[in-house]
């Protein structure tokens, strides 16, 4: 469905697992060539078998080591993706890292840690994509994983929210100054999706229950359907798409809890 994909290089930080996993295999399925982006060597095994996964499909892969947050770490997972294959066609910022802190007892680390991987990641990943669409004259495409507290408040997560919201305007102020080059740069939001990360949980039946009366749709997402809006972004479908925010939710940020109310 997506053959203008193939061959296309693309970047994928955060690719270890969860929903970067997913992009992964699902850009290998296309045939593109993959460079994973990982940060902890627990996550290798993993990797080598993503790589044979990809390959398998008729795409090919490579695995960068690299903190996001560190702005010599993303310059190189940049250059490694162009000296290996010549150039780079799609950046997804996807990394993220969340922690439940009540905020009166958030240290400035506990915040900054969140912001500096969350927002300020996206912000170099973004930045040195550019860069190089600019260099080579390329209508590049930029994707970042954000989510519903991008616009849903969230109790706890103060760190969380606050660096997807500035994500929200981040991209849309990239957005508007870079379209004019034929740059293309949008969200893809997820609402409660099934990972290895959060399979655990979603499988408690009050949890599961609690969770499901915040999605009108009465189910919980799975990363494949994150991914399938990441195809769609990354191809020709999606190319008068600048700027927006999509939500893969189930309509969670449709104000739920008004379904039983009386008007």
């Amino acid at each position: 469905m997506f053959q203008e994909l193939e061959n296309k290089v693309v970047v994928i930080t955060g690719a270890g697992s969860g929903i970067g996993k997913s992009f992964a295999e699902n850009f290998g399925k296309a045939k593109a060539k993959v460079v994973l982006n990982y940060r902890s060597d627990r996550h290798l095994d993993e990797l080598e078998e993503l790589k044979n996964t990809i390959q398998s499909a008729g795409g090919q892969a490579i695995a960068v080591q690299g903190d996001v947050s560190v702005e010599e770490d993303v310059k190189h997972l940049v250059q490694s993706a162009v000296e290996t294959f010549g150039t780079i066609d799609i950046m997804i910022n996807n990394a993220g890292f969340e922690k439940p802190i009540p905020t009166h007892e958030m240290s400035l680390d506990e915040w900054q840690k969140v912001i500096d991987i969350n927002l300020t990641g996206a912000f170099i990943g973004s930045r040195e994509a550019i860069n190089q669409f600019l260099k080579e004259d390329k209508k590049g495409v930029i994707i970042n994983t954000s989510s519903v507290h991008d616009t849903i408040p969230w109790p706890n997560y103060v760190n969380y929210a606050a660096s997807k919201g500035g994500m929200k305007l981040m991209m849309e102020t990239m957005s508007m100054e870079y379209a004019q080059y034929g740059i293309r740069i949008n969200n893809i939001s997820p609402g409660a999706i099934v990972t290895e990360h959060t399979k655990e949980k979603f499988s408690d039946p009050k949890t599961r229950e609690e969770t499901l009366e915040m999605i009108p749709a009465r189910e919980i997402g799975e990363a494949q359907d994150v991914a399938n809006v990441a195809l769609f972004l990354a191809s020709d479908l999606a190319s008068y798409i600048h700027g927006t925010t999509l939500y893969v939710d189930g309509g969670m940020t449709n104000y739920p809890a008004f379904m039983g109310g009386k008007g």
